[in-house]
């Protein structure tokens, strides 16, 4: 690819911000609520500017999740909602007592998929909250949607003072396993510190302010705005490091070193301080290459054995992009209609 070369893409035209998909994550909870409460001003107020515009509107989803666990405020009722995916589980035979994450998983795919299909939302915009100290991130499955790296670059851009990290977490579209999967392109939107069953007017107000800035970039692509081409730092997940464990038991013995707690995204490198046990010995990380922890003491992931999660930090080069002309779009339609026939 050319370095000039603008990339055209398809316009967005459905959007889906979802929050609930787990229950005890209340600033997505609470930012569908208020964003539910609005839409229909929103929409009366779309449908007077509408009357002088020729543009096909912008519909956008507000989706709670997991309605079952919000109301139970837990992170999920049976099993974990954001790991029922996968198109193996979506598509399985289900017999016997069935999960109602399972159930509703089937329900969302079936209205903002079905997954892989022509028939997806175009954009899916997942709402998370972490207990660990990592700001802002937009956590993908490619490290090659210029869609995503677009709007992660402009919400660098509008909220300069929120720490705010791109990560990507490489596994095929089959077998990726979260909501935002079910998109054409997709995303979640994770923000922390948070402690789980609580909300935080700062977060609170971090996702929201996110959420609108995504919704603008949207409207701003679909318009007919180019955006230039830039670089972006993108953190790929490598692996897991689980916390040290009795053999017996399998109970943890340690605890997140003191030096590395809260440093998420601060370089760890060999020999430094990972755990502290519960005798006080000091373990250190055993690695072989310096990585970029995060999600460091996550709560929700002590039953997943994750006490951290580690990643190499890259520079990506994204394309300038943008929307495809109505002649543009009739004529990749004949061509993906051609390949289909082969």
């Amino acid at each position: 690819m050319e370095v000039d070369e603008v990339v055209c893409l398809p316009r967005l035209s459905r959007v889906a911000v979802c929050g609930g998909t787990h229950g005890n994550e209340l600033s997505g909870v609470y930012l569908v609520r208020e964003l539910l409460k609005v839409k229909k001003e929103v929409m009366e107020k779309k449908k007077e500017e509408e009357e002088d515009e020729e543009e096909e509107p912008l519909s956008v989803l507000m989706v709670l999740s997991n309605p079952r666990a919000v109301q139970q405020c837990r992170r999920y009722v049976d099993t974990d909602l954001n790991r029922c995916f996968t198109h193996a589980t979506l598509n399985g035979p289900t017999s016997g007592d069935v999960p109602y994450e399972l159930i509703r998983s089937r329900e969302l795919n079936a209205t903002l998929g079905p997954k892989g299909s022509s028939a997806a939302v175009d954009l899916v915009c997942d709402l998370h909250n972490t207990t660990a100290n990592m700001g802002l991130c937009l956590i993908a499955y490619s490290d090659c949607d210029w869609i995503c790296l677009h709007i992660f670059r402009h919400l660098q851009r509008k909220m300069p003072d929120i720490p705010m990290r791109y990560i990507h977490f490489e596994v095929s579209n089959k077998e990726s396993y979260s909501l935002d999967s079910v998109g054409k392109h997709g995303f979640a939107m994770e923000i922390g510190p948070q402690p789980h069953s609580v909300v935080r007017s700062n977060i609170y107000t971090a996702m929201k302010d996110g959420v609108q800035h995504m919704l603008d970039w949207v409207c701003f692509f679909n318009s007919g705005t180019i955006f230039e081409g830039e670089c972006v730092d993108v953190f790929t997940m490598v692996k897991h490091i689980d916390y040290p464990r009795d053999s017996e038991t399998h109970t943890i013995t340690a605890a997140i070193h003191p030096q590395l707690q809260d440093r998420d995204f601060c370089l760890l490198h060999p020999e430094d301080p990972l755990f502290q046990t519960f005798s006080g010995e000091t373990l250190r990380y055993k690695g072989s290459e310096p990585l970029y922890p995060f999600f460091i003491n996550e709560c929700a992931y002590y039953e997943k054995g994750i006490a951290l999660s580690l990643a190499r930090k890259r520079r990506v080069t994204i394309p300038a992009i943008r929307v495809q002309t109505e002649q543009e779009r009739q004529v990749a339609a004949q061509e993906f209609a051609s390949e289909e026939e082969e």
